[in-house]
């Protein structure tokens, strides 16, 4: 078989296809971002909006990726170029349903006692389900996004693990 089969039959595993398309649109963003010379309070912004992303692929290059953003001083440039590398790397390690379920339980957490019991208990549903594989990552995210907007919990409102990519690619709808 040549490479190039090999990809294309590669590409055809739904979690290998999200991942991979997962880590372009990642760089396209990066690559963006640091090309406008950000300060290191635009680095930080930037960590947070994707500390759920990264860590529903590595918790470990999650803890490194804040240690270096902790540290940014003066060394900006160098330190900007790890944690481009940081981020790749992390995001190279593939998201588990484990790790996303521990996620999408942080993610609830973040709402508190903002939500009624009914709500809370139907949140707890959606991801004890797509733990179980039963429901595709898409339901407990779209539930979490919809009490994000409604509660205007505006910590949450900018995750890029809600919108790792265009949604008109439907790659998280499969179970």
């Amino acid at each position: 078989m040549r490479e190039g089969e090999a990809q294309k039959i590669r590409l055809g595993d739904p979690a290998i296809r999200e991942s991979f398309i997962e880590r372009v649109f990642a760089m396209a963003r990066w690559r963006a971002f640091a090309a406008r010379r950000p300060k290191p309070g635009d680095l930080a912004a930037y960590h947070a909006a994707r500390k759920f992303a990264v860590l529903a692929h590595s918790p470990s290059h999650y803890a490194a990726r804040g240690r270096l953003v902790a540290v940014v001083g003066a060394r900006l440039g160098l330190r900007l170029a790890q944690y481009g590398s940081l981020l790749m790397q992390a995001l190279s390690v593939r998201a588990t349903r484990a790790r996303h379920a521990n996620v999408l339980q942080h993610l609830a957490g973040s709402f508190g006692r903002r939500l009624n019991g009914a709500e809370r208990a139907e949140l707890a549903d959606a991801i004890h389900g797509y733990r179980r594989g039963l429901v595709p990552l898409v339901v407990p995210l779209t539930l979490i996004e919809h009490h994000v907007r409604r509660l205007s919990v505006a910590d949450l409102a900018d995750q890029t693990h809600f919108a790792p990519h265009p949604k008109e690619l439907l790659l998280r709808n499969h179970v």
